[in-house]
């Protein structure tokens, strides 16, 4: 069961098949965004953007109110001109993934542990997809990294508008359950056989290589910006950023459906 506040009910509000089919559709898509909520929930408690402590990788269910920023990217370092690399610290992305597609497997785990995880697992599967939670790029001008394009410019100030930003909202920027899944119904079905990749190392590093491929190109150059992006590159963005949907959404589907047998 998805237990956190104002889910639950979401699927007991139907009546027909189709009104199920939609209620459950609701209640996923709607649990899939909960841990980028939290951040903005006085609730809970920032913790920071990089792990501390025995708490950053602690998994106990609804009662931790961390909003556990680290947990939601692995970024693979590299640079294009030589600057010295830091390595993404532990926990990570993948480190939780496999730890919640294990209680999600478990036979002993009690439903709380197995209803949080379920709904972190909704929300990173997708995150390791976008390949600026895959990467940071370490350069002369960013000597500590651009935090996955968070500090590369696309306007000058007061505009905030940055790289990161773009490829995030690059599937739309509605806030509603049924935009999400509409925009859902925009997208091609993954190639055959993308599920059964279950690697998530193999995942995220995929997406690493999609991010220097395909993000970090001209007109974006080896600087913080500000760049000012071209309509083919903006169009790429979007088309790469379905494609990958539709291989997150295959290996998603798998994965529950592999630890609920």
């Amino acid at each position: 069961p998805l237990r956190p506040p104002r889910w639950a009910h979401q699927t007991a509000r139907t009546n027909s098949d189709l009104d199920k089919t939609w209620g459950q559709g609701h209640a996923f898509a709607r649990a899939a965004g909960w841990p980028d909520d939290i951040k903005r929930d006085s609730g809970y408690t920032n913790d920071g953007e990089e792990p501390s402590g025995s708490d950053a990788s602690r998994n106990s269910g609804y009662d931790d109110k961390l909003m556990h920023r680290y947990w939601h990217y692995k970024d693979i370092p590299f640079s294009p001109d030589g600057t010295p690399t830091k390595g993404s610290p532990e926990p990570n992305a993948e480190t939780q993934i496999l730890a919640f597609r294990s209680v999600l497997a478990s036979p002993t785990a009690s439903d709380d542990p197995k209803s949080y995880d379920l709904v972190w697992l909704l929300h990173l599967v997708g995150d390791v997809h976008q390949p600026l939670h895959a990467s940071s790029r370490f350069t002369a001008d960013l000597p500590d990294g651009d935090r996955g394009g968070n500090l590369v410019k696309l306007c000058e100030r007061p505009c905030r508008n940055e790289l990161h930003a773009l490829w995030d909202n690059a599937l739309g920027t509605g806030t509603s359950t049924r935009a999400a899944i509409n925009a859902a119904r925009n997208i091609n079905d993954a190639p055959e056989a993308s599920g059964t990749n279950q690697d998530v190392h193999s995942w995220i590093q995929d997406s690493f290589e999609v991010a220097r491929s395909s993000v970090y190109r001209k007109p974006v150059g080896e600087s913080g910006g500000p760049f000012t992006l071209t309509d083919t590159y903006k169009r790429a963005t979007k088309r790469i950023a379905q494609e990958c949907a539709a291989i997150a959404g295959a290996r998603l589907a798998k994965l529950i459906n592999d630890s609920l047998q």
